[in-house]
């Protein structure tokens, strides 16, 4: 029998690249959205969509029993910078979404929850290194949904034998719009650097955090779903690939297009949430549990998503316009 497996918030910025991730290993995917189904040069015609509102339990628990899901992968959320600007929503929809997803796996038995955490659960005054366990403190809304989060999957777990299992993800990077992080400021970089040649980041050029290419991002989420429940130690993992800081990515933009003029205002507000993170994670566990490694550092990134983002530029010319 083939794997259902059902994404919430598929919509974004993740949800389309694993959805054809998924297919491609030869899974039956369902997605689902509050947003419309994309158009067809986004999401193959032979992927079933439901509106679905993360927030109305009776609504997610009727999707669910209508889908029978084997498999979820849980990405419905409010990110970041979008989030300060709107807490209370943010929090019904992180919060009380990701309730009502663990509610209805557990009444249903779905086999497993893959749920995507963030490096934004964590807080001033980290380490040089961060390790899986360390006091998490976040300073945005956001941060506070996701710790609470992966709190309650590692309850259900324990409480009612829900397979739960979660990723921080870094600063993720891809050719598709962003969703609205505080990490954005890199994404920039690439498509205002191949759109205008030129781009003011919000951060300092001395600004580190993790980052990390889309498809190792999507391929962690695949694989940890895959990994054997006996192989894992625990429901959280942090995965890394690279740390650079915004100098840095401004100047491996630089090799990639010619002439491309990147300069820095920090915004006080956005900078420190950035400095609330993490420099470098330690995603040891993740590697010796399920035998996570990245494909990706800086300069494969670069050389993979320039060309990319001039196609889509070229054929979408407004695709990245955006109020820095």
């Amino acid at each position: 029998m083939t794997t259902r497996c059902l994404v919430t918030g598929a919509g974004g910025q993740v949800g389309l690249d694993l959805i054809r991730v998924l297919q491609a290993r030869g899974y039956d995917v369902h997605g689902s959205d509050i947003a419309p189904r994309p158009d067809a040069a986004q999401l193959d015609a032979s992927v079933p969509w439901h509106a679905l509102d993360v927030t109305d339990a009776d609504s997610v628990e009727a999707l669910f029993t209508k889908v029978r899901p084997h498999r979820v992968f849980h990405l419905a959320a409010i990110l970041s910078a979008r989030g300060e600007e709107v807490p209370q929503r943010t929090y019904d929809v992180n919060q009380n979404g990701t309730v009502n997803v663990l509610e209805a796996c557990r009444k249903l038995e779905v086999e497993r929850v893959i749920f995507t955490s963030t490096i934004a659960v964590f807080g001033p005054g980290l380490p040089a290194t961060v390790v899986d366990d360390v006091p998490l403190q976040p300073t945005t809304m956001y941060g506070v949904t996701k710790v609470a989060g992966e709190l309650l999957g590692d309850y259900y777990w324990r409480r009612f034998g829900v397979d739960f299992r979660a990723v921080r993800f870094p600063g993720l990077i891809s050719a598709s719009l962003p969703g609205g992080g505080t990490s954005d400021y890199a994404l920039f970089m690439y498509t205002d650097g191949v759109r205008l040649g030129h781009y003011e980041a919000f951060c300092r050029p001395d600004t580190r955090i993790p980052l990390m290419y889309m498809p190792d991002g999507i391929r962690a989420l695949v694989d940890l779903s895959e990994a054997s429940r006996g192989a894992l130690r625990r429901c959280t993992y942090n995965i890394a690939a690279f740390s650079p800081t915004a100098e840095e990515i401004a100047q491996s933009v630089a090799t990639a297009i010619a002439g491309v003029n990147i300069t820095f205002a920090s915004d006080p507000r956005r900078q420190a949430i950035l400095d609330s993170w993490p420099r470098v994670l330690d995603d040891s566990n993740a590697r010796n549990d399920w035998g996570w490694a990245p494909d990706y550092d800086l300069g494969a990134m670069t050389e993979d998503l320039v060309p990319k983002i001039r196609a889509l530029i070229e054929q979408n010319p407004g695709l990245f316009d955006h109020d820095h």
